[in-house]
């Protein structure tokens, strides 16, 4: 989950919680599986794809690893159907973000409080547990179409994992069984990085006829993006979404308080809606430095988008949406809240691919944070949804 704000909400439990969930919880957050991309040095997701492949392969899945990058590996596990039926992926992350951030020992789980506390409990280990568990309960009753496990590597990062899971395999539909407090997720917002790098005169402090101060003329740039955030927030909302919004994340630029500075550099960040993209942003910089540059000559800049990812909204008569929904209503005796996130999931990256994609998952909180946990309740609830998902779609 990138960036991702906590989900704290409550549903009812399903029947029980089974203490093989809780087991095998435990164990995945027992296994150091940080995200070295982020934390320099980080362990990386063989240890924890070797346990999810012993533990599947010992089930009677079929697993095949996938590791273009030494050390980020990912595991693909099939339970094959008997033919004729839909083919479903359930899709979770392997790697966590830093356990150094973590308050006390994020590799000890402790249950507290009808919660399970841990590095991952809540982004995204639950998810692997309640996903492993429902298709291993779901394969043991007849299925026609494929049920799949994508368990990735590198979704905090680069969302490597995924990709190169979609050059292996496709599927009719997905779910990615990010924490979503039990609603299920039918969109998403998209991202785009940028740099604008403006260009002033290097030159002696003292010799302002020579010299051309970069830093102060990025001034005007900022104040443009001050301005165009207010005008994105002002803008025309997404039903699920709300609007767009940009901001700046980083600025550098000279070399010495008695020197004129040749250039400073600042990083943008805009987050896009369904109808947005990359050059939505590229128009709005470019837009923005010729208009400066009308009015002061001496401004000029270079844009540069360095990332982007698209924004996510599943089709509105999504059959696995409307499997899921039916699944979650029969073990919790309520209808599930249809919403959005304003961060960025794998989501993206499978509806790009032609699946019919949605995301659900637990409830709990702590992403990223010093305490991370989710409730057992949800997790128990999760799981059924999720087995009585597989079996109706696949059938």
């Amino acid at each position: 989950m990138n960036g991702s704000p906590d989900r704290a909400g409550a549903r009812p439990a399903s029947d029980g919680i089974a203490p093989e969930a809780v087991a095998l919880l435990r164990t995945l957050i027992g296994i150091d599986s940080v995200n070295p991309d982020l934390v320099p040095g980080g362990a990386g997701e063989a240890r924890i794809a070797d346990a999810v492949t012993a533990w599947l392969a010992g089930r009677g899945f079929d697993c095949r690893r996938l590791e273009s990058t030494a050390g980020r590996p990912s595991i693909l596990a099939v339970a094959p159907g008997t033919g004729g039926g839909r083919s479903l992926m359930l899709n979770g992350h392997l790697d966590t973000v830093s356990l150094a951030s973590y308050d006390g020992d994020g590799l000890t789980s402790v249950v507290r409080d009808g919660s399970l506390y841990g590095r991952g409990a809540y982004d995204m280990k639950s998810g692997l547990a309640a996903m492993m568990l429902a298709a291993d309960r779901a394969h043991r009753r007849r299925h026609a179409g494929d049920i799949v496990l994508a368990l990735v590597a590198d979704e905090e990062y680069a969302s490597d994992g995924t990709a190169e899971v979609l050059g292996a395999v496709t599927t009719d539909a997905a779910i990615v069984v990010e924490p979503t407090g039990m609603d299920l997720v039918t969109a998403h917002r998209g991202f785009v990085w940028a740099t604008v790098t403006v260009r002033g005169r290097a030159a002696h402090g003292s010799r302002p006829d020579l010299g051309l101060d970069a830093i102060a003329k990025t001034g005007r740039l900022l104040a443009e993006i001050d301005s165009l955030a207010g005008r994105l927030a002002a803008s025309t909302p997404h039903p699920l979404l709300a609007t767009g919004n940009v901001h700046a994340g980083t600025i550098a630029g000279g070399v010495e308080v008695s020197s004129y500075p040749a250039d400073c550099t600042v990083t943008l960040e805009r987050r896009t809606i369904p109808g947005e993209d990359e050059q939505t942003f590229r128009r709005e910089l470019e837009g923005i430095v010729a208009d400066i540059s009308r009015q002061d000559p001496d401004v000029a800049a270079d844009v540069q988008i360095t990332t982007h990812r698209a924004p996510f909204q599943a089709d509105p008569d999504s059959a696995v949406g409307a499997t899921l929904a039916a699944s979650f209503s029969e073990v919790a005796g309520t209808e599930i809240v249809r919403r959005g996130e304003p961060f960025w999931t794998d989501c993206a990256l499978l509806h790009d691919a032609g699946i019919d994609t949605v995301m659900f998952g637990v409830a709990g909180g702590g992403a990223h944070a010093a305490v991370e946990w989710v409730t057992l309740d949800s997790l128990a609830t999760v799981t059924d949804t999720l087995e009585r998902a597989a079996v109706r779609y696949c059938a």
